[in-house]
């Protein structure tokens, strides 16, 4: 026999059972590209509809500001083009939190998977695999809804605010006379029973406001899909600086927060433990620990199985327990933390 031969062969060994079926390990990484492709994919159709509004913002300014600098047409439909837009970079913000989505999904697959088979220590980071589990099973936007407003803010609207605005001043300039007077233009502002300087003011305001929201947000910094500087450069909170320099140095993807499935702790009164043990522990690869019991009321003894799952692990538990013991007592129980084999490692807490 040689020295290779002795080796264990881990080739054929199944990564994911279900039901009898077998997943080896080259049809799991087939599987993640064929899920790599699928969020890419999804990721793209979002990227357009972000176009698509932008577009709609633009063509419609380019419209209204064309049919704004005649005699018969009121400047108020520029003001109505400024609220039309403001629709528009809302929807867009919505649409851009669903880009996000699949767009940190992607970022995940790249950064803990893909990265991860070219640098040591070859191997995903031990959250990984949790975190992407829950965001396929409880999706959530990674990114709030400021930060999408002041990210397509700064992108594109901000600058189709400020086109609209010159437009509307020019506007009230040139008609129904030219002037060079200010006050004279804060008159044209006017629109039936409401005067000039009340337009004025809350169009100023509407601008003031808009300009913070852009300026204030510029810190929200969650959005994956984004090419971002380096924090020490932009101005990042120390704590956010702190926490990218922690994640780059354990080779995670440092815009996501750490998200794992809920754990849970099950308590299973039975009088088959062992054999309710070995099949958990064959079926779903968790331990157990037998522990003696007694009926406050009947003082009879009976087994309780202790055993640690997530919270889409307790189904194959229950149809477990019932195939074997269906006289059996079981007691689901929240933990906050299960720290061990199988799930968070110890050193890392």
């Amino acid at each position: 026999m040689t020295e290779n031969s002795s080796k264990p062969d881990h080739t054929h060994e199944p990564v994911w059972t279900y039901r009898g079926y077998e997943l080896h390990a080259g049809e799991f990484n087939t599987a993640m590209v064929h899920l790599f492709r699928a969020e890419v994919s999804r990721a793209n159709v979002w990227r357009q509809r972000l176009d698509a509004t932008t577009n709609w913002a633009v063509i419609t300014t380019g419209a209204v500001i064309s049919l704004a600098f005649t005699q018969k047409v009121s400047h108020l439909v520029i003001l109505l083009n400024l609220l039309l837009v403001t629709i528009f970079l809302i929807i867009e913000a919505r649409r851009y939190r669903y880009f996000e989505l699949w767009s940190s999904r992607i970022r995940m697959m790249e950064t803990d998977f893909f990265a991860a088979m070219l640098v040591p220590p070859f191997k995903p980071s031990s959250d990984w695999a949790e975190g992407m589990a829950e965001t396929l099973l409880h999706p959530e936007f990674p990114i709030s809804e400021l930060e999408a407003l002041g990210r397509r803010l700064r992108r594109n609207y901000l600058w189709i605010y400020l086109i609209v605005g010159i437009a509307w001043l020019g506007r009230l300039a040139l008609f129904p006379t030219p002037t060079n007077s200010f006050y004279k233009v804060i008159q044209n502002a006017a629109i039936e029973n409401i005067r000039g300087e009340w337009i004025m003011t809350a169009v100023a305001i509407f601008y003031i406001l808009a300009f913070l929201l852009a300026f204030v947000t510029i810190g929200l910094r969650r959005a994956s899909g984004e090419v971002l500087a380096n924090p020490d450069i932009i101005g990042f909170d120390k704590d956010d600086a702190d926490e990218i320099e922690k994640a780059v140095s354990e080779k995670k993807a440092w815009f996501r927060r750490s998200r794992k499935r809920q754990e849970l702790v099950t308590l299973i009164i039975t009088d088959q433990p062992k054999e309710v043990a070995q099949r958990i522990n064959e079926q779903m690869h968790r331990g157990a620990t037998i522990l003696s019991g007694e009926g406050a009321y009947t003082h009879e003894k009976h087994s309780v199985l202790m055993v640690a799952v997530t919270s889409t692990e307790i189904s194959a538990l229950k149809e477990i327990v019932s195939e074997i013991a269906p006289k059996s007592f079981v007691m689901v129980v929240p933990a906050k933390n299960i720290l061990g084999r199988g799930f968070m490692p110890l050193e890392e807490e």
